[in-house]
C-alpha cells in the first residue's frame, strides 16, 4: 500500500447493478457502499454514479487522494458467455486441416463468423511444417478488417514454437489496427481445437472488458483518485487492469470468486460452498482450504 494511504475500493458490475464500497485498510472494516444500475449502453454513466457516491461518503478529513487501490469484480465475461454473447471476430486457424477446423466447434458455437485456414503450422518438434502465407493472411485479415472488432490466431503445434502465431499478430494488426488474441498466451494446451476456441472467446470479450476497465479509469481521473486498479480473476486473484484488458477470458466467474473470497471474510471459514444467485446467471463456488 501506497504510504499515508487509507482505503481500498471494490467495484463489482453485474449485469443489472453496478455496487462499489470504501474498506479502511487497517481495520478490514467496510464503511461505505452505493448501487447504481449498470449502463450496459455506457457502462462508465453506472460505474461513475456508484463510484462518486461512494467516494462522498468518505470519514470527515479524508478524500480520493486517501484511496490507495481499486478493485473491480465483474460478470458481464461469464454473462457474455453464457447467452452467446460478444463481439464479432475474425478467425484465423494455421496449419490446420478441415477436421480439426470443425473440432473447434467454432462454425457451430457463432454461426457465420468468419474463419480462414492458412497455410503454416509446425510440427510436434517445433519444426515448421510450411511455410506461413504472409500474403493469403495479409489479404484475408484486410477482407475481413471492416466486419470485426478483433481477431483470433491459433496455430497447429504453436505450443512448441509460436512463432508463426506471432508473425500472424504483427501482419493482422498492421494491416487492420484490431486486437489480436493468440491461442499461446491463454493456454499451454497441445490441443490445438481447443486452443482456437478458448482465442476466440477471449477475442469476443475484449471490446466489452476493455469499456468496463476504461469507463473505471475515466471515472478515477475525474475523481482525482491516484492509485492502481486491479481486476478480480476466475481464480479470486487480482491483476492489474491493463493486462486484463487484454485476456479478458480470465474474469470470466470473476463476479462469483468475488464472493468467495468475500463469503470467507465475513465467516472465517476456509471451506464451504456458496450459492451467489445474479440478475442473469446463478453460480455455485467450492472454497477449498481458503482457495476458490
Amino acid at each position: 500500500m501506497q504510504a499515508g494511504k487509507s482505503f481500498f475500493v471494490g467495484i463489482d458490475t453485474g449485469g443489472t447493478y453496478t455496487d462499489a464500497v470504501i474498506v479502511e485498510h487497517g481495520s478490514h472494516r467496510i464503511i461505505a457502499s452505493a448501487k447504481a444500475l449498470t449502463t450496459k449502453g455506457d457502462l462508465s454513466v453506472g460505474v461513475k454514479e456508484a463510484l462518486a457516491a461512494v467516494v462522498q461518503k468518505l470519514p470527515e478529513g479524508t478524500g480520493a487522494s486517501d484511496i490507495a487501490l481499486v478493485s473491480v469484480s465483474t460478470t458481464l465475461a461469464t454473462n457474455a458467455v453464457v447467452e452467446g454473447h460478444g463481439s464479432p471476430v475474425g478467425v484465423f486457424l494455421i496449419g490446420f486441416d478441415g477436421p480439426m477446423a470443425e473440432r473447434t466447434g467454432i462454425a457451430r458455437a457463432f454461426p457465420g463468423l468468419p474463419m480462414k485456414i492458412i497455410d503454416g503450422g509446425h510440427d510436434h518438434n517445433g519444426d515448421a511444417a510450411r511455410l506461413l502465407d504472409f500474403a493469403g493472411l495479409e489479404r484475408e485479415a484486410a477482407a475481413m478488417g471492416a466486419e470485426v472488432s478483433a481477431f483470433a490466431v491459433a496455430s497447429a503445434f504453436a505450443v512448441r514454437n509460436p512463432a508463426h502465431e506471432q508473425q500472424a499478430r504483427e501482419i493482422i494488426t498492421r494491416v487492420t489496427g484490431k486486437p489480436v488474441t493468440l491461442s499461446t498466451e491463454l493456454t499451454a494446451s497441445l490441443d490445438a481445437p481447443r486452443r482456437a476456441l478458448t482465442a476466440v472467446l477471449n477475442a469476443r470479450l475484449i471490446s466489452r472488458i476493455s469499456l468496463l476497465i476504461e469507463a473505471v479509469r475515466l471515472t478515477m481521473s475525474e475523481l482525482r483518485i491516484s492509485c492502481p486498479l486491479m481486476v478480480v480473476k476466475g481464480d479470486g486473484t487480482l491483476a492489474r487492469a491493463e493486462g486484463v484488458a487484454l485476456r479478458p477470458i480470465e474474469t470470466v466467474l470473476s463476479g462469483p470468486a468475488a464472493s468467495l473470497v468475500g463469503a470467507k471474510w465475513l465467516s472465517n471459514l476456509d471451506s464451504f460452498i456458496m450459492s451467489d444467485i445474479g440478475g442473469t446467471t446463478t453460480d455455485v463456488g467450492i472454497l477449498r482450504d481458503g482457495r476458490p
